[in-house]
């Protein structure tokens, strides 16, 4: 990757639990093409993971925790509760490859109103994922 520009390293960090912390990552990275690139386990207990979205961000990943290990505490999310958008200059392809590792679809590919090619799939947690190419409002300076 000669000249290719390195994405700055992500200032805010997704995080989701998971009832099968390793099969979703392995799925996630399947699926949708996130990078593993960290997994902290302790047999099939996943106590943290980092997940690179490649052109930049990332999300986090841990097994769920026990309800009274976990009340009051830093990290009371329940698996199947996440939801978030990501942006892709691929939807077509993202789309396809997701299917074809079994994403349950929520909606189909599609084009907006606002000009971004859009679909949104279910992971096999439960978690709502959106995908398309609307990159957000341009920050005002």
């Amino acid at each position: 990757m000669t000249g290719a520009a390195v994405p700055p390293p992500p200032q805010v960090w997704p995080t989701l639990r998971a009832r099968d912390a390793r099969a979703l990552i392995a799925f996630l990275v399947e699926a949708f093409g996130f990078e593993a690139t960290s997994v902290y386990t302790d047999g099939d207990h996943v106590s943290h993971a980092e997940l690179a979205w490649p052109p930049g961000g990332g999300i986090m990943i841990g097994s769920e925790k026990d309800p009274a290990e976990s009340a009051g505490g830093s990290s009371p999310l329940r698996p199947g509760t996440f939801g978030a958008y990501v942006v892709t200059d691929d939807p077509d392809g993202l789309y396809r490859r997701a299917v074809g590792a079994g994403a349950r679809v929520v909606a189909e590919l599609h084009d907006t109103d606002y000009g971004s090619r859009d679909f949104s799939v279910r992971d096999p947690e439960g978690n709502h994922w959106s995908f398309g190419t609307y990159r957000g409002e341009p920050r005002k300076h």
